[in-house]
């Protein structure tokens, strides 16, 4: 059928991969989140089912529902850094349900929580992008050569998305550069 996206090939271990990298990027901007609302454990939750799908837990209803989760709590949040921490950890929670499918919008399952916790910390630094930048910086430390192989399978992040799209899109192009040795 026309206009039908080709299928990828991704194996358990890809998605693992793709899922440690998620969650090492939400990890640190959880801070952000439970500074704002210190009782409210469903992000820190979803990054604990993230790294659990990752280092070799099932991939089923719990990480589905820790994902959604995380993202009603940033949905309840005053703060808009708060928020993209929330984000983050529900990107970490949702990068294990990468399809195989080549689509752009897949992208966002890869490097969705990298660029939430980058524009969380430009939040944090009163909208200052440099510091979002910087944080792409070191984001890019955390990809192991697994996680830019398959990233490299997809087509390139597709554009909108505001100010996240164009951190996601800023990761996508400079992971896409990096030649990584295993």
């Amino acid at each position: 059928m026309t206009g039908e996206a080709s299928e990828i090939a991704l194996s358990r271990q890809d998605l693992r991969e793709v899922t440690a990298f998620a969650a090492a990027c939400a990890e640190v901007v959880l801070e952000v989140f439970e500074d704002d609302q210190p009782d409210d454990l469903r992000p820190r939750d979803a990054i604990g089912a993230a790294w659990e799908f990752a280092r070799g837990g099932e991939r089923g209803k719990t990480l589905r529902d820790r994902a959604w989760a995380a993202l009603k709590a940033a949905n309840s949040v005053d703060t808009a850094a708060a928020r993209e921490a929330a984000r983050a950890a529900m990107s970490a929670a949702g990068a294990a349900y990468l399809h195989p499918l080549a689509k752009a919008t897949q992208v966002k399952h890869i490097l969705g929580a990298g660029a939430h916790a980058a524009r969380a910390v430009e939040l944090v630094a009163g909208d200052d992008r440099s510091v979002g930048a910087e944080h792409l910086e070191r984001t890019l430390h955390r990809a192991t050569p697994v996680v830019v192989e398959v990233l490299k399978r997809f087509p390139t992040a597709p554009g909108g998305g505001g100010r996240v799209g164009e951190l996601i899109r800023m990761l996508d192009a400079d992971l896409r550069s990096l030649t990584l040795a295993e």
